[in-house]
């Protein structure tokens, strides 16, 4: 159901962008505004994006195999990547190289009647996409009994990039909107230009941000420290585990978590069987809790095997 929840709000995006990059794209070339132009490009780099992040959904579903045996779920790490450098080469370069060479040879803003009728469509459209993202959003994080922020910040990595790519999207047109009204009011078409390059300097935020969270994942990045207090804390109440001598944990997908836990047993000559027991109880009672952790793999003594959880 999540799955294809995120497939209807990336859909929905890549449609809203398509449709408004063309007429802002239009919009632009009649009335030589730089900021319109600036926001075509941003809305043209985001339709690119969203069939990265479609492609990201798809192909981080395939089954586990023999030569990735936890799934394909970093894959979605992957193409957002690609998504926030196309933010940053297709949106970010065009709008502050346009805005420079409008700034420097500015011209007069043209067909102020398509201007603004497009501007407003654009925000409607773009609204309706972000607010289905922060719908969605809102709904995982009352069901993690969470935070917005806090799902944000650990959402499916195309939902948290509609959302983003929106945000900026809206602002993109409100600064737009500032630039053609300053420049027409007051004849001094630089403010055109300097519209455009805000847009640009506003993208490069969005494609950092994006950029260093999705970096951070796929290097391997560990589960919150709060959660992996809970973890320890879960596994050493059970009767027949002394300590948790270490935990080690990765970040697989947004609801695929690998966590292997060293452990000092009670009775050291402890045999498999009831090792397997011990490790099933630990099993559903970790899921209970948190149902991401899907790989949990238990240590019984520091060099010994590895005796599987789940």
């Amino acid at each position: 159901m999540a799955d294809e929840e995120s497939d209807g709000t990336v859909l929905l995006a890549g449609t809203a962008n398509l449709v408004i990059a063309i007429a802002k794209l239009v919009a632009g070339l009649l009335s030589g505004s730089t900021a319109l132009l600036a926001e075509a490009a941003h809305s043209i780099a985001d339709t690119l994006n969203q069939v990265f992040l479609l492609t990201a959904l798809h192909r981080s579903r395939k089954p586990a195999d023999a030569r990735h045996p936890f799934g394909y779920g970093m894959e979605r790490y992957f193409w957002a990547l690609l998504a926030a450098v196309g933010i940053f080469v297709l949106g970010a370069g065009f709008s502050i190289t346009d805005g420079l060479r409008s700034i420097f040879a500015p011209e007069p803003i043209a067909a102020l009647a398509v201007i603004y009728p497009v501007l407003g469509i654009s925000f409607v459209f773009e609204g309706s996409s972000w607010l289905r993202a922060v719908l969605q959003l809102r709904r995982e994080a009352k069901v993690a009994d969470v935070p917005l922020l806090h799902q944000l910040r650990n959402a499916e990595p195309a939902v948290k990039t509609v959302a983003f790519e929106d945000s900026a999207a809206m602002i993109g047109l409100l600064l737009a909107t500032a630039g053609v009204t300053l420049a027409v009011v007051t004849g001094n078409h630089v403010w055109d230009g300097a519209a455009s390059i805000a847009i640009g300097v506003l993208l490069i935020v969005v494609a950092f941000t994006l950029g260093r969270d999705n970096k951070a994942m796929l290097i391997g990045r560990a589960l919150p420290a709060d959660i992996q207090r809970e973890v320890r804390a879960i596994i050493s109440a059970e009767p027949g585990i002394v300590d948790v001598l270490d935990l080690l944990s990765l970040q697989l997908a947004p609801d695929q978590v690998l966590v292997v836990a060293t452990v000092d047993l009670v009775d050291s000559g402890t045999t498999g069987a009831a090792i397997e027991q011990l490790a099933e109880k630990i099993d559903v009672e970790v899921r209970r809790k948190h149902p991401s952790i899907r790989h949990l793999y238990l240590d019984p003594t520091p060099g010994d095997p590895r005796q599987r959880l789940s």
